[in-house]
């Protein structure tokens, strides 16, 4: 490899991460100016689920909830997952096993030098986390999501 394909290829390894950064394109529903979704959410909750960052582990308060109910997306109050479908996966965010019909789109996440499936609501595109294939029977998938991506109501009594 010469030294012009070497730069090369490492400037589109360093922007690979900053370009998977952007919220998710696509016609949704719901749609909101930059302006609009930085009004209406916290700084934290516009960097996870606008630009795709990730909230620090253990710091949601809807890791440890366990009663039943529906979780919504914080951006438009689309339902995404039940919580019977929640499992505490130890890894520090809400995790569940599989998302409400409906509830979630997905796309490739080629950032930080691996390929991975980033997911977000269906009806506004709010980044909510990514899905792996290390979940519970019976789908073997775990969806690692951000608690600040998301509401909880639970079930009536």
């Amino acid at each position: 490899m010469n030294r012009r394909d070497f730069t090369m290829a490492s400037l589109a390894a360093f922007m690979s991460p900053l370009a998977a950064r952007a919220a998710t394109e696509g016609n949704f529903e719901v749609t909101r100016t930059e302006a609009e979704w930085k009004e209406m959410l916290s700084d934290l909750e516009y960097d996870v689920m606008r630009e795709e960052g990730t909230e620090r582990a253990f710091t949601s308060p809807l890791n440890d909830e366990t009663r039943a109910g529906i979780f919504h997306c914080k951006g438009c109050d689309h339902p995404v997952y039940d919580a019977a479908t929640k499992f505490k996966s130890g890894t520090g965010w809400p995790s569940f096993y599989q998302a409400i019909d409906g509830g979630i789109g997905t796309k490739n996440d080629r950032s930080f030098f691996m390929v991975r499936t980033e997911c977000h609501c269906a009806r506004c595109g709010s980044h909510l986390g990514h899905i792996f294939d290390d979940g519970p029977e019976p789908t073997g998938k775990r969806h690692c999501i951000n608690g600040v991506s998301m509401t909880f109501r639970p079930a009536a009594a």
